[in-house]
């Protein structure tokens, strides 16, 4: 049977690739035919998840410089080609009031949320894509438009991530297209906090009646990434459940909120 989405023999490069929806996505990305170059911050991991996929990997931070500049050069070294970029790497943390960030926290925020995606496509684009063209998508999220309790530096860094997936497309088209797929909450680790325990309240307040999964996320990026979606381009896909429509069909309160506020600390 033929992959779906036209990714057959393409390269993917895939941020935070080892678990969650990193990990979702780059196994679809597999699946459809695509080549996967996997990063991620632990090093067994990285080589399981490559092994898995039948791809290469390298191990360490988006934060750190350097590192889009050699997962680029790894994966043009391996598969001559750079097609598919997906930042989906990202931090959570300073968790908290905004009046109690540290500043070093919030640098590190936007160091991983918004300047590591930027760095990864200007070296795809210069290693490849400005010639041959590509696809990029963004994982941002379904609370980049508006506000929420203790999560300020997450949502203000991906409200820029926001932004920057639009700029980039203005920029990089007719060559590459750039879009985000924004998720509401999903079963991650990352998530945890929130959805555990007492998941079936949380999931009672979303029309759709659960909380998503890794690979509802996972589908729709490969679809961005793929020819089916070649005239869209600046565009932000929800994922959420419903999230944003939940009002039309509850009289109760927003339960991730509740949950957000009564939690003190949350991980990355």
């Amino acid at each position: 049977m033929t992959p779906p989405y036209g990714l057959q023999g393409r390269a993917a490069v895939v941020t935070g690739a080892t678990r969650g929806i990193g990990h979702a996505v780059a196994r679809e990305l597999a699946a459809a035919g695509a080549l996967v170059c996997v990063t991620a911050r632990d090093a067994e991991e990285v080589r399981r998840t490559a092994a898995e996929l039948g791809g290469v990997g390298l191990a360490g931070s988006v934060a750190d410089p350097e590192h889009p500049r050699a997962v680029a050069d790894l994966a043009l070294r391996e598969f001559g080609r750079i097609d598919v970029i997906v930042n989906n790497a990202a931090t959570n943390q300073p968790y908290g009031p905004l009046m109690d960030v540290d500043p070093l926290a919030w640098r590190e925020a936007f160091s991983v949320n918004v300047e590591a995606p930027l760095r990864l496509v200007q070296c795809a684009w210069h290693a490849w894509m400005r010639e041959h063209g590509g696809a990029v998508v963004n994982v941002c999220t379904e609370g980049a438009t508006h506000v929420g309790p203790r999560i300020g530096a997450y949502g203000t860094s991906k409200a820029a991530l926001l932004h920057l997936t639009r700029q980039l497309a203005g920029e990089l088209g007719p060559r590459v297209r750039v879009n985000s797929v924004s998720p509401g909450l999903i079963r991650t680790e990352m998530a945890r906090f929130v959805w555990e325990p007492g998941e079936e309240e949380v999931a009672a307040a979303l029309p759709l009646g659960r909380i998503g999964e890794p690979e509802d996320v996972a589908r729709a990026v490969v679809w961005l990434a793929s020819d089916a979606a070649e005239w869209i381009t600046g565009a932000d896909l929800l994922v959420d459940g419903g999230t944003r429509v939940r009002a039309a069909g509850t009289a109760t309160g927003y339960a991730i909120h509740e949950r957000l506020r009564s939690r003190g600390t949350a991980t990355s």
